[in-house]
């Protein structure tokens, strides 16, 4: 009669198996590394403000096809020169950094926003069309459908056919006051904490890409919602651009990983697998706000292949 398996046997079998289950994930370095050049987009002056504070510069990638109406009026601003000299006057802690001119709820006081608009129609969603590229997640606590379009986290609700970017960090959006017209780009946020509890309620302008540190490392404002109580605290704005009215020389070049390439699923399957020596229990899953979109340098054009 044939022996049964021994439990010795066994235990060598799961042995033999043990290497490939525990295989180490490979780094999000190393899958950057071998990432073609093609994956990546150059992103456009014509889409990018610069946000130059006395510690460096903070870039941010607008979202015009998101908040059309808002970004053109902060591109007006930003023409006007209407940032400079204003000033980061709000830190809250695990929330938001903002800044704009700290009076302009005080007519009196108020800097002029010249031809500006001064109320603009909510654009806290927008409408789901085959235009709307998505990348789909698999779970989300603040939306029927969470994932990435194009270079931004977003939620979706399919029953509604709307979508709308996530207030995941870094995230820039409009502050207003109770009045859903009120938002008017002339005074911003970036979140630096937990914020998608505001998702679909304030218009979003874009994302910060480089220098967040710049604002998630400025001391908390010590009053109410993280206001600071003494003006000297505040942090001075050298002057907010968009780099398309800048000369070259005086632009950062930078490139996104696109979304919907594979090297960026590499780098979600990863994160939800992880297993290195430090790390032997995996989530098996990852947030939309988990998940940073890979922003590196641009090469020259001379030597650009996208």
């Amino acid at each position: 009669m044939r022996a049964p398996r021994t439990v010795f046997g066994l235990t060598l079998a799961l042995l033999a198996a043990a290497p490939a289950l525990a295989k180490d994930t490979p780094s999000s370095e190393q899958i950057l590394k071998a990432s073609k050049p093609s994956e990546w987009h150059r992103l456009s002056p014509e889409r990018t403000a610069y946000l130059d504070l006395p510690a460096g510069r903070v870039v941010i990638e607008l979202a015009p096809t998101w908040s059309p109406a808002h970004v053109a009026n902060l591109k007006t601003l930003m023409a006007q020169h209407y940032f400079d000299g204003t000033s980061v006057y709000r830190v809250q802690d695990n929330f938001v950094s903002q800044w704009g001119d700290p009076d302009s709820d005080t007519p009196a006081k108020a800097k002029s926003m010249g031809t500006a608009k001064k109320t603009l129609p909510p654009e806290f969603v927008r409408h789901v069309d085959a235009s709307l590229p998505f990348v789909k997640l698999k779970r989300d606590v603040y939306a029927p459908e969470a994932g990435f379009s194009g270079d931004f986290p977003i939620g979706r609700d399919p029953a509604k056919h709307t979508a709308w970017i996530a207030h995941c960090y870094g995230t820039v959006g409009v502050a207003r006051d109770v009045a859903r017209d009120s938002g008017n780009a002339n005074t911003l946020y970036a979140v630096i904490g937990a914020a998608r509890r505001i998702d679909r309620n304030l218009a979003v302008v874009g994302r910060v890409v480089q220098g967040m540190q710049y604002l998630s490392s400025l001391p908390r404002g010590p009053g109410s919602m993280g206001f600071y109580t003494d003006t000297a605290k505040r942090t001075p704005i050298k002057r907010m651009v968009l780099a398309a009215n800048l000369p070259a020389s005086q632009r950062t070049p930078l490139e996104v990983l696109k979304t919907d390439s594979a090297t960026f699923q590499r780098l979600l399957n990863a994160k939800r697998h992880r297993h290195d020596a430090f790390y032997t229990v995996s989530s098996g899953t990852v947030g939309v706000c988990d998940m940073d979109i890979p922003v590196r340098a641009a090469p020259s054009k001379s030597h650009s292949h996208t």
